[in-house]
């Protein structure tokens, strides 16, 4: 691609690719880093991606395609994804492109130029093995096909740029490897039992520190200055954890597709799909139930400034300002006794919500309602709900 001067040359360039016959501006794209298996060099491991792009940058996503194109490369703008290898002409004529804009590409400026230069550098001074960078293009939300494809839609949700329970992720199990890690890196477990015994000879046998198809959060993803996780087994790579969350050790977990919305507390377990709200406490050893796990199938929202008490059970959607006490399992199925009065108080603060006149509610009836206190009855262990008198806050010198 020829040397573009100026601001005006680039986005002219720009327009004229994207008004071609049949061009379309991919979903997702980014250029990644791809482990090879030990003993099958076809298979991929893992997608590392140094930047990522979803519904954004789609001048730097013409760029990417042209000299692509120019590279001999044909592109299926109708195909769900498109993986190109990349080389050194193809970086070489992405820089002439970005010429105007190499000058401000420092920081979190222009991130798609940054690590075109970067790589250009390390190929030049290291080389690289054949294949190894490759170009990932989505164009439809579809299932995944790809280990290169899903993991660019799993750094989509962990870095906050695509929202939980947006992305069709049908396919991702079967797409993916079920591998040792090891300090980060994935290993065919095939080639651990091929090798086991020289290597437990010598001395060499890895550290395994799990088996998984997923990796870790904190092995992609770099969380915001007042996020903490204490223990990284206990957030799942495509996890999304707003700023200002805490993950304690113990009992706590958060599954891919799953995570916070905002500042929260978080020593249970956060399955898959589930999302808790802002100011929100999920209990040590408490559990939100996810979409294979009780649900039937409904993924469950917690909503802000919400308690979930130690070893609680929550399988319905809860509204803002709600507390479940500890050890209750609150479920679609649950008979929950309600007085008149609070009834009354909790009608008062869901005006926009139609509730019946009853005593007695299942849990999925009371799905999605403000400020309710689930109990257990002392003398007679039957579940009672109440209207909430409590705020829930979290301590903010932790948040």
């Amino acid at each position: 691609m020829e040397t573009l001067e100026t601001e005006s040359a680039f986005k002219a360039s720009v327009q004229e690719i994207q008004n071609s016959s049949g061009y379309k501006n991919p979903l997702g794209f980014g250029i990644c880093r791809v482990d090879f298996g030990q003993l099958d060099s076809s298979r991929i491991l893992q997608a590392t991606y140094p930047f990522m792009n979803w519904n954004e940058n789609f001048g730097s996503a013409a760029v990417f395609i042209k000299n692509a194109q120019e590279q001999g490369h044909s592109i299926d703008f109708n195909a769900d994804e498109v993986i190109i290898p990349v080389n050194l002409k193809f970086l070489e004529g992405c820089l002439n492109a970005f010429t105007p804009y190499a000058d401000e590409a420092y920081g979190d400026a222009h991130k798609n130029i940054q690590v075109i230069s970067a790589l250009y550098n390390h190929i030049k001074e290291n080389g690289m093995r054949d294949e190894e960078f490759r170009l990932v293009l989505i164009f439809n939300d579809a299932p995944c096909k790809s280990v290169e494809a899903t993991y660019l839609k799993l750094y989509a949700l962990s870095t906050g740029k695509a929202g939980l329970r947006t992305l069709n992720l049908n396919g991702a199990f079967g797409a993916l490897h079920n591998v040792a890690w090891s300090d980060g890196q994935p290993i065919e477990l095939e080639w651990l039992r091929e090798n086991e015994i020289e290597l437990k000879i010598s001395n060499q046998y890895p550290k395994i520190d799990f088996v998984d198809k997923f990796p870790r959060f904190l092995q992609h993803i770099i969380p915001a200055d007042n996020t903490r996780i204490l223990d990284d087994s206990r957030v799942r790579f495509g996890a999304q954890l707003h700023a200002g969350t805490t993950i304690m050790p113990g009992a706590s977990y958060v599954n891919f597709n799953a995570g916070t919305t905002g500042s929260s507390m978080v020593e249970g377990r956060i399955s898959s799909s589930a999302i808790v709200g802002d100011g929100s406490d999920v209990g040590g050893g408490a559990s939100i139930l996810g979409v294979l796990s009780g649900t039937d199938g409904n993924p469950i929202t917690i909503g802000k400034n919400t308690l979930l008490g130690a070893n609680s059970v929550c399988g319905i959607p809860l509204g803002d300002g709600c507390i479940i006490d500890a050890g209750i399992a609150i479920l679609a199925g649950t008979k929950i006794q309600i007085s008149p009065d609070q009834l009354a108080l909790i009608k008062a603060a869901n005006p926009a919500q139609s509730l019946k006149d009853s005593t007695v509610f299942k849990g999925s009836e009371l799905a999605g309602y403000n400020g309710i206190h689930f109990r257990q009855d002392s003398q007679n262990g039957a579940v009672i709900a109440r209207r909430s008198t409590r705020e829930v806050k979290l301590n903010a010198d932790l948040h």
